[in-house]
């Protein structure tokens, strides 16, 4: 997936957010995203992330995406 194509996907699950994304390797397989979203509010930082994660399950699970760093943020 490229850079785009990951903001692109956390955009459609996020729409009210600010997000960033770094390819860490220049491979784009190895991400860090951002996202500063108030869907997180009430959610733990380990449920942030889990829901991050879930936007790309099948990436992940075939080695598309490799690595994802997330850093969540609850927008307020």
């Amino acid at each position: 997936m490229t850079p785009q194509q990951i903001k692109e996907r956390l955009s459609q699950h996020y729409p009210d957010s600010q997000i960033e994304v770094f390819d860490l390797t220049g491979t784009e397989d190895h991400y860090e995203v951002s996202i500063e979203s108030a869907l997180f509010n009430g959610m733990s930082r380990v449920q942030q992330h889990q829901h991050v994660m879930g936007c790309f399950n099948a990436e992940l699970k075939t080695g598309e995406v490799h690595a994802l760093s997330i850093r969540t943020k609850v927008k307020s």
